[in-house]
C-alpha cells in the first residue's frame, strides 16, 4: 500500500514525533517543577509553625471565615455553589492556581490522614519525588498513543482540515482536568464549611477517591499523557511537513488554519507547564492512599530488599519442608521393612518352641 519513498518518509516523522514528544514532556517537568520548588518556603513556614501534633490541636477555637483557605474557595458561593463552583474554578486554573493557603491546608490533610504519627513530615519532599516517578511514564509513548496516529492519518481527506480540529481535542481535555483538579480543592473547602462552624487549631481536610473521575485519581495522569502526546503530535507533523515537502506544500494546508493551530499548540504547552502540572501534583495527594513515594528512596530500596530476601527464606524454608518430607518417607520404609521381618521371626520361634515342647 505504501512505496519505499512514503516508508522513508514515515519512518522520518516517527522519528520527529519521538524528538518532540520527549522535548516537551521535558519542557513541561522542567517550567512545572520548577513552580513547585518555589512551594519550599510555604513548606519551611508550616514547618516552623507546626512542632508537634499536641500543640496543634490545643489552640483555641477558630470561625471559618477567618481562615483562607474557606476565603478563597468557598466563601461568596451561597446557595449557587453547584454552578458558581465549576465557573470559579475554571478561571481559577488561570491566575493563582495554589496559594499558600491551599497548600498548608492540604498538606495538613495530608500528614493527617496517612502519617499521622510524624507531624513532621516533608511534604514538599514527596510532591518531588511523586512528580519524577509520575513522568517517567509520561514520557514514554504507549501502544493506544500509536493507534491513535494512525487513526488520525486515515481520517487525513482533503476538505476535511483534520489537522485543525484534532488541535482542539488536548485543548479541550486540559481545560477540563485544570477545572476539574481546581474544583477538587473547593470539593474540599465545602465539606469543611458544611460540617463546621468553627474549628480548633489548623483547618484539616479530608482527602477521598470520592472527589476524582470514577473514584480514580490516576485517571488525571492518563489524561494529562493524551494532553501531551496529541499535542505533540499536532506540532510535530507541522514541522514534519514543512522540513519535508515545505511550507507551501498542499499537505500543509492553508495559512488560517495553521497559526490557529499554531497558537492552541502554545498555550496548551504554557498552561500545562505552569498550571496544570503543580495543580496535578499536589490535588492527586488527596485520594484515599498514599504512593510509595512517601518512602525516602534508601528506605524504599530497603524495603524492597527485605521483602525479597523474606521471600527467598520463605521459599528455602519450604523447600527444606518438602524435601524433609520426603527423606522421612524413605527413612521409613527399610524401617517397617526390617520391623515386619523382626516380627516374622519371633512368630517363626514361637511356634518352633510349641512344637518342641509337644514333642517332648
Amino acid at each position: 500500500m505504501l512505496s519505499i519513498t512514503a516508508l522513508h518518509h514515515l519512518h522520518i516523522f516517527i522519528f520527529v514525533l519521538a524528538v518532540v514528544h520527549v522535548t516537551f514532556c521535558a519542557l513541561t517537568i522542567l517550567f512545572g517543577g520548577a513552580k513547585v520548588r518555589k512551594w519550599k518556603r510555604w513548606e519551611d513556614s508550616a514547618f516552623k509553625g507546626q512542632h508537634d501534633l499536641p500543640e496543634v490541636q490545643s489552640r483555641i477555637y477558630i470561625h471559618l471565615q477567618d481562615h483562607d483557605f474557606i476565603k478563597n474557595r468557598y466563601e461568596g458561593l451561597g446557595n449557587g455553589y453547584a454552578l458558581l463552583g465549576w465557573w470559579h474554578s475554571f478561571f481559577k486554573q488561570f491566575y493563582g492556581s495554589v496559594t499558600k493557603s491551599d497548600y498548608t491546608t492540604l498538606r495538613l490533610g495530608f500528614i493527617m490522614t496517612h502519617c499521622r504519627g510524624n507531624p513532621k513530615f516533608n511534604f514538599h519532599n514527596y510532591l518531588m519525588r511523586t512528580l519524577e516517578a509520575d513522568f517517567k511514564k509520561v514520557v514514554g509513548i504507549s501502544w493506544y498513543l500509536w493507534l491513535f496516529v494512525v487513526f488520525f492519518l486515515l481520517l487525513n481527506v482533503y476538505g476535511w482540515h483534520t489537522y485543525f480540529w484534532i488541535a482542539f481535542v488536548p485543548f479541550i481535555l486540559l481545560l477540563a482536568v485544570g477545572t476539574k483538579l481546581e474544583h477538587i480543592i473547593t470539593q474540599l473547602a465545602h465539606e469543611v464549611a458544611e460540617k463546621h462552624v468553627a474549628v480548633e487549631g489548623d483547618l484539616v481536610v479530608q482527602p477521598s477517591d470520592d472527589h476524582f473521575w470514577f473514584n480514580r485519581p490516576r485517571i488525571v495522569l492518563f489524561l494529562i499523557h493524551v494532553i501531551l502526546f496529541q499535542n505533540s503530535f499536532e506540532l510535530a507533523f507541522f514541522f514534519w511537513i514543512w522540513l519535508q515537502y515545505g511550507f507551501d506544500s498542499c499537505i500543509m494546508g492553508q495559512v488560517r488554519f495553521i497559526i490557529p493551530r499554531l497558537v492552541i499548540g502554545v498555550f496548551i504547552q504554557f498552561i500545562c507547564s505552569y498550571s496544570t502540572l503543580p495543580l496535578y501534583v499536589i490535588v492527586t495527594q488527596m485520594g484515599s492512599s498514599f504512593k510509595k513515594a512517601i518512602f525516602d528512596e534508601h528506605i524504599h530500596d530497603g524495603l524492597v530488599g527485605w521483602a525479597r530476601l523474606a521471600k527467598k527464606k520463605k521459599t528455602t524454608r519450604n523447600a527444606a519442608t518438602e524435601s524433609s518430607k520426603v527423606g522421612l518417607h524413605k527413612e521409613d520404609s527399610p524401617a517397617l521393612i526390617q520391623l515386619g521381618k523382626l516380627g516374622k521371626t519371633s512368630v517363626m520361634e514361637g511356634s518352633n518352641a510349641g512344637v518342641y515342647s509337644e514333642q517332648k
